[in-house]
């Protein structure tokens, strides 16, 4: 397998699973209601405020990919359109679906000597470290809404069973 099929399937678990972490985007947010999407804990960002900013920056590269200039702005990564019912939110789901197979379907078709080029321009680093930091990213906020669901839902039910 190549060096980019890998990461692309490392992308594709992240959203729909089989990696290590035993968890993914869809199977977290599957039977999140959009009153528990929208549910604000505190002062800390929302279920639905998480996944539009891990699908922004998927959104951004993939118009790089499609031959556009990068144009994303980590303050307008928040900022979602509003989500009055269930079709709201399903809708935002779908299309971060959507727009996560049409990444790994990009990454897998780049030529291998295409992850070390810059994307766009240098200060952004390479297309390696970017696909990578997505990947990561997503973790790290999956990890916080797995948190935000299960005080939300107020359970507990273990999600791994994972082993090497």
């Amino acid at each position: 397998m190549q060096l980019t099929q890998q990461i692309a399937k490392h992308f594709r678990e992240i959203i729909s699973g089989g990696n290590w972490t035993c968890t993914n985007m869809k199977d977290v947010t599957n039977d999140i209601t959009w009153q528990q999407a929208t549910t604000q804990i505190q002062n800390f960002n929302t279920i639905a405020t998480l996944v539009y900013h891990t699908n922004y920056y998927v959104s951004a590269v993939l118009k790089v990919f499609a031959g556009e200039t990068l144009n994303a702005k980590d303050e307008l990564s928040f900022n979602h359109p509003p989500i009055h019912n269930q079709n709201d939110w399903k809708a935002m789901l779908n299309r971060c679906w959507q727009e996560a197979e049409q990444f790994a379907n990009y990454i897998e078709q780049l030529p291998e000597n295409q992850l070390w080029v810059y994307l766009s321009e240098e200060k952004y680093g390479n297309y390696y470290r970017n696909l990578h930091g997505i990947i990561e990213h997503m973790h790290y906020h999956l990890g916080q809404i797995v948190i935000l669901k299960k005080i939300i839902q107020n359970q507990y039910t273990p999600e791994c069973d994972f082993q090497f």
